[in-house]
């Protein structure tokens, strides 16, 4: 979940492996966050080392500058927000920091705990007042997801799968609709605004943004199913960046007319809006390759 000035982070974070990382495993890492010309360096020293007969070596130089750091949560939050700041001052021509605090963890227990977590952090843009149902804001997971985003669904698929497994102990095929409608209802639950009584005015006050007693049993009454036309909106309104929005034909007409705007390797002008059912609304850009900040 990316807020103005900062952003919240549920992860998993998974034992360092026994078995050693092979070198191909490593560029492959490293290519997710470094440069071809970084990664083509370290392929070289290593191939300088192995080519000595050095294997000893290479295994020392891997260890010593990367693998290290991996599994490691500090280590990844140092580079993440270093490369992600240097990146963005690059491109806005700015200089100094970005986020506003220094990096903060919290250990989390899977189950119950790490549901309520990730509602908390999904909530976040609401009890800001920034947007008056979770699904609206396009910088969290729960609001990819419910506009089609596969890594987001998979997330929070993760973080419900207990609950499919409680008082039964059987992992069941997950089932997105259903992990969707039992997910949002945590949400609402979670998120209802909160009154205290004032007694100075001798009023009761809303001392927490969050949404009302009603929306939360109308999303328990229909165990948070959202309607055809509620799913498009958050689609149209998470993607808002895709410059055209319309039939098949229509997109690619525009994109005829517009044909120099776009490289010589585009052969066409349509993409399908990704997590639709439907062939019917399609996209000028494709949606799911949309990146940026807000």
């Amino acid at each position: 979940n990316v807020m103005c000035n900062h952003f919240h982070l549920l992860v998993e974070v998974p034992s360092r492996p026994v078995e050693p990382m092979s070198d191909e495993n490593l560029f492959r890492r490293l290519g997710r966050i470094y440069s071809e010309l970084h990664v083509e360096e370290v392929r070289h020293q290593i191939a300088i080392r192995r080519d000595a007969g050095d294997d000893e070596g290479a295994e020392q130089f891997k260890e010593e500058k990367y693998l290290y750091r991996m599994c490691d949560l500090s280590q990844f939050m140092k580079v993440l927000k270093q490369r992600f700041t240097q990146w963005f001052n690059k491109r806005h021509g700015r200089k100094g920091t970005l986020w506003e605090d220094r990096f903060k963890s919290v250990l989390v227990e899977d189950g119950y705990t790490a549901r309520v977590m990730s509602a908390y952090i999904d909530l976040n843009p609401l009890r800001a007042g920034m947007v008056q149902d979770p699904a609206q804001y396009r910088w969290s997971s729960y609001g990819a997801a419910v506009a089609g985003g596969r890594l987001a669904r998979e997330g929070i698929e993760r973080t419900m799968r207990e609950q499919q497994e409680e008082g039964t102990g059987v992992k069941e095929p997950l089932n997105w609709r259903k992990v969707a409608g039992m997910y949002r209802v945590i949400l609402f639950e979670e998120g209802k605004e909160k009154f205290a009584h004032n007694a100075q005015t001798l009023r009761t006050e809303k001392i927490l943004q969050g949404v009302s007693k009603n929306a939360v049993e109308r999303e328990r009454r229909r165990g948070g199913q959202l309607s055809r036309a509620e799913l498009l909106r958050c689609k149209v309104r998470h993607f808002a960046e895709g410059m055209v929005i319309g039939s098949r034909g229509f997109v690619d007409e525009v994109f005829e007319q517009s044909r120099e705007c776009f490289g010589p390797n585009r052969k066409d002008g349509s993409r399908k809006i990704r997590g639709t059912q439907e062939d019917q609304i399609w996209s000028m850009r494709d949606l799911g390759k949309v990146s940026g900040a807000g």
